[in-house]
């Protein structure tokens, strides 16, 4: 991190966290950020369902929910990109203050309830944008009112479809009322034919994959991944927020919401682990929750991980913890003898299980 990037952090941390994004997102839109390129290392360079990656080092959603700055977000050294969530309508979220740190724990705690300028506004931007070495996604979402989110869903994708890389089906959010009941096997199977019947008409179909909650027992898994794979989807992504409060010291710890950022990391790891033993290498993997350092992507990564996903961490480290992070698994990769990324792919799962 340089000085700037450190003054840039010490200034957004006075601010409300929720205005505080916003202005982030301004910085990076007005060219005030500055950005080191794609990370493109050839020991990284990997495949995600199919997709070509520079790097396996992506953005999760909800940082960019209305995919703003795409353009400069391409730009920031990740491999790949997830926007949104997006909905049918636009909707304004759950009533502010909805966005909190927890910064003793490096963490932090939203109910947004998938605030967004609505699937029409989303897709026009990514209709424009242009397209590059870095794959964007797009994070599917529900209304909060609507009487049928299975519908929503395919809506979203329908409208949205031809202008992204891959979809993402949100299932896991803990911020809008009942929408984790969609894990249930018989409902998550009628959502997901329903979803790739929808993918499959797109003129050149692509990955969808399904994000899922941290906060699953093992019968939960078990039944998601066979699920999953009767659908064909592309992967699934381990794992969204946590409700889950243990072992937390900030002030703010009491906030309802999901929690992210460094507590959920073993958790996370541990459900992603236990995938990839239940789909034993049939569907690739996206590691999320809780990643701050190069060496805890080599984690999730060797628990069964193609890729990963980072988010909170920028909140404290800035944008350039993700060329630092991709780098640093340069590295650990050299060093521990893999000529690629993906030849390490569930070489530690049994440590998690």
């Amino acid at each position: 991190m340089n000085a700037l990037e450190r003054l840039g952090l010490a200034a957004l941390h006075r601010l409300d966290p929720e205005r505080a994004h916003g202005l982030s997102l301004l910085a990076l839109r007005a060219g005030l950020v500055p950005l080191p390129g794609p990370a493109a290392l050839p020991r990284l360079q990997t495949t995600l369902a199919g997709m070509p990656l520079l790097n396996p080092v992506g953005l999760a959603a909800g940082y960019d929910k209305n995919a703003e700055a795409l353009a400069p977000l391409s730009r920031a050294g990740f491999g790949f990109i997830e926007v949104g969530a997006a909905t049918p309508l636009p909707q304004p979220g759950n009533d502010k203050p909805r966005l909190f740190r927890l910064t003793e724990d490096r963490a932090a705690i939203n109910r947004f309830g998938f605030n967004n300028q609505g699937m029409e506004a989303i897709a026009a931007r990514l209709a424009a944008r242009q397209r590059d070495a870095v794959p964007v996604g797009l994070n599917l979402g529900a209304n909060k009112t609507s009487v049928d989110r299975v519908a929503d869903f395919v809506r979203v994708l329908a409208h949205c479809g031809p202008h992204i890389d891959f979809a993402t089906v949100n299932v896991s959010s803990p911020n809008t009322e009942r929408l984790r009941d969609l894990q249930g096997p018989l409902a998550l199977a009628a959502l997901l034919k329903n979803v790739m019947a929808a993918r499959d008409t797109l003129a050149r179909p692509i990955p969808v994959f399904l994000k899922i909650a941290p906060d699953l027992d093992l019968d939960d898994l078990e039944d998601i991944a066979e699920v999953a794979m009767a659908a064909r989807i592309s992967g699934i992504i381990a794992t969204n927020t946590t409700l889950d409060r243990k072992g937390l010291k900030s002030a703010n710890r009491g906030q309802a919401g999901g929690l992210s950022g460094a507590p959920l990391f073993e958790k996370s790891t541990r459900v992603l682990a236990q995938l990839s033993r239940l789909t034993q290498g049939m569907l690739p993997l996206i590691g999320v929750g809780g990643i701050g350092s190069a060496e805890e992507a080599y984690q999730k990564i060797r628990a069964g991980a193609s890729a990963v996903q980072l988010y909170t961490a920028m909140v404290y480290q800035g944008i350039s913890i993700v060329p630092k992070i991709a780098k640093g698994l340069d590295a650990l990769l050299a060093r521990d003898g893999f000529a690629n990324v993906s030849l390490a792919v569930g070489t530690g799962r049994s440590a998690w299980l």
